[in-house]
C-alpha cells in the first residue's frame, strides 16, 4: 500500500513537466495514413456559373425536356400541312414486251393498172402495234381543303400543346437548378464533414499518446489505454465512411451536371454567393399559378380539353377542292392528249362503327384526368412553398442550438482534458467528451450547409429558370 502511494506521489511531482509534454506530443507519433486528404478529382468547379454551364450543355434531362418541344413543334407542322394544298407530281414510261403489229388502213389511193392501163383505187394501209409501246405519262394532282373545322381546331390544339411542352421545359430548368446547387452544397458540406473526421482522428490519436504517456508513468492503466485506443479506431471508421460519401457525393454532382466522373469544388468557393448566383438564372415567379410547373399542368388541361372538342367537330362534314393535270404520248384518238380538270369534294360522315363516339369518351375521360392532375399539383405546390420558407428558420434556428451544443462539447472536452491530466478524471469520461465533441461538430457543419441549401429551396420554390 506505502508503495502505491508513493508511486502516485512520485507521479504528481513529475507529472507538470511530463504532462506538459503529453500536451502536445510530438508530430512523429501522428503520423497516419488515414489523415491524408482525399485526392481531388480531374474536374473541378471553380465557380456557380462554371456548373450551371456545364448543366445546360450536358444535362441529358434537360436534353430530353428539349427534343420534347421540338417534337411538339414537328407535330404542330404536321397539323397545318392538312390546311395547306397538297401538290404531287407522277410520271411513267411504259414499254410492252408482247406486242403483235396489225394492219389498219389509213387511206386510198389512186394507181395504174399494168394489165388494163386503167386507174384503179387501192386503200393504204399502215401496221399498228398493240399494245402501244414506249409511252410518256405526266400528271400533276392539286387538293386543297376549304371548310374544314376538324383539321382547324386540331391546329390550334397542337400549338397549344408546344406550349403545354415549353413550359414543361420551363420546370426541368428549375429543377436542374434546385439539383445541381443541392449537389454542390453536398460536396462542400461532405469536404467539410471530411477535414472535420480527420481533425476528430488527430485529436484521437492525440489523446492515445497522452494516456499511453500516463500509462508509462504508471497514472493509467491498460483499461484506459484500450478505451482510448477504441476511441481511434471509432474515429478511423469515421473518417473512412466520410471520405467514401465525399467521393459519392462528387460523383452524384457529376451526374447533376451531365457527366460520368467525380466533379470537386475548389475550397475557396462562397457559399453565400450561390442564393445570388441562383437569383441571376432564376426569377420569381408572381403567383403560385405561374411557376411553371403549374402552368404546365393547366395548359395540358387546355388541351386536354381542346383534344375532345376536335373529336366533336369530326363529326362535321368538310368540302375541298382537287384539280388534276396530265399528258401522255400515246395514240388517244380524237380524245385530247393533254387533260385538266378542276372538282369539288363534299364529305359527309355517316357511320364509322362509333369509332369517334368512344374517342369522345376517352378524350373527356383524358380531360378529367389532367383537371385532377392540376389539382393535385397546386396542391402539392402550395405545401412545397410552405415548407420551403419555413424550413430557413427552422435550419437558422438548428443552427444556433448547434452552435451552443458544440461550444458546451468544446468545454467539456478541454475540462474533461484537463481533470484527465490531473489524474482527476477517467478515460471513459475522457473517450465521452470526445465523442460528443465530434458529433457536435459535425452535427453544426451539417446546419450550416442545411440553412444554405434551406435559402436556395426557398427562393426557387417560387422561381422559373433559363438554363
Amino acid at each position: 500500500m506505502l508503495r502505491k502511494v508513493a508511486c502516485v506521489l512520485a507521479f504528481c511531482l513529475s507529472a507538470p513537466a511530463a504532462l506538459a509534454d503529453a500536451e502536445d506530443p510530438p508530430r512523429s507519433t501522428l503520423n497516419d495514413e488515414s489523415l491524408e486528404r482525399v485526392e481531388m478529382p480531374a474536374r473541378v468547379l471553380q465557380n456557380w456559373q462554371e456548373a450551371y454551364l456545364l448543366l445546360a450543355a450536358r444535362s441529358t434531362s434537360l436534353q430530353t425536356a428539349v427534343a420534347e418541344v421540338l417534337r411538339a413543334e414537328a407535330a404542330s407542322r404536321t397539323a397545318l400541312a392538312a390546311l395547306l394544298p397538297q401538290v404531287s407530281g407522277t410520271g411513267t414510261f411504259t414499254h410492252h414486251l408482247l406486242t403483235k403489229n396489225n394492219p389498219v388502213v389509213v387511206g386510198t389511193e389512186t394507181r395504174t393498172d399494168p394489165a388494163t392501163g386503167l386507174a384503179i383505187t387501192v386503200p393504204v394501209t399502215r401496221d399498228i402495234v398493240t399494245p402501244q409501246s414506249d409511252i410518256f405519262s405526266l400528271g400533276v394532282s392539286l387538293s386543297q381543303p376549304l371548310i374544314s373545322a376538324a383539321n382547324w381546331h386540331n391546329y390550334g390544339t397542337s400549338r397549344e400543346s408546344t406550349m403545354a411542352s415549353r413550359l414543361s421545359l420551363e420546370d426541368m430548368k428549375r429543377t436542374l437548378v434546385l439539383a445541381a446547387a443541392n449537389a454542390i452544397v453536398a460536396v462542400v458540406t461532405a469536404e467539410r464533414v471530411a477535414e472535420l473526421n480527420r481533425v476528430g482522428l488527430r485529436q484521437a490519436l492525440e489523446r492515445l499518446s497522452l494516456t499511453k504517456r500516463k500509462h508509462e508513468l504508471g497514472a493509467a492503466n491498460g483499461l484506459d489505454v484500450i478505451r482510448v485506443d477504441q476511441d481511434v479506431a471509432i474515429a478511423r471508421t469515421t473518417l473512412i465512411t466520410g471520405d467514401e460519401s465525399l467521393r459519392q457525393s462528387r460523383e452524384a454532382l457529376g451526374l447533376a451536371l451531365g457527366v460520368a466522373e467525380q466533379v470537386g469544388v475548389v475550397p475557396s468557393i462562397a457559399l453565400d454567393s450561390l442564393l445570388e448566383s441562383a437569383k441571376s438564372v432564376c426569377s420569381p415567379a408572381a403567383s403560385l399559378d405561374q411557376r411553371a410547373d403549374i402552368a404546365a399542368a393547366k395548359q395540358r388541361v387546355k388541351v386536354a380539353d381542346r383534344n375532345a372538342n376536335n373529336v366533336t367537330l369530326q363529326f362535321l362534314p368538310t368540302l375541298g377542292v382537287q384539280s388534276g393535270l396530265s399528258t401522255t404520248t400515246a395514240d388517244v384518238g380524237a380524245q385530247l392528249r393533254t387533260t385538266w380538270n378542276i372538282q369539288g369534294v363534299l364529305s359527309v360522315p355517316i357511320w364509322d362503327g362509333g369509332l369517334k363516339y368512344a374517342s369522345l369518351r376517352s378524350n373527356r375521360a383524358l380531360a378529367e384526368q389532367s383537371r385532377q392532375a392540376l389539382e393535385s399539383a397546386r396542391r402539392t405546390g402550395v405545401i412545397q412553398v410552405a415548407q420551403a420558407q419555413r424550413s430557413v428558420s427552422v435550419a437558422e434556428r438548428s443552427l444556433q442550438v448547434s452552435t451552443t451544443s458544440r461550444s458546451l462539447a468544446r468545454e467539456t472536452d478541454r475540462l474533461t482534458r484537463l481533470a484527465f491530466q490531473e489524474g482527476r478524471g477517467t478515460s471513459l469520461e475522457l473517450v465521452t467528451a470526445a465523442t460528443s465533441l465530434r458529433q457536435a461538430e459535425i452535427a453544426m457543419a451539417l446546419r450550416e450547409f442545411d440553412v444554405v441549401r434551406a435559402k436556395v429551396g426557398a427562393m426557387l420554390a417560387m422561381a422559373n429558370c433559363s438554363l
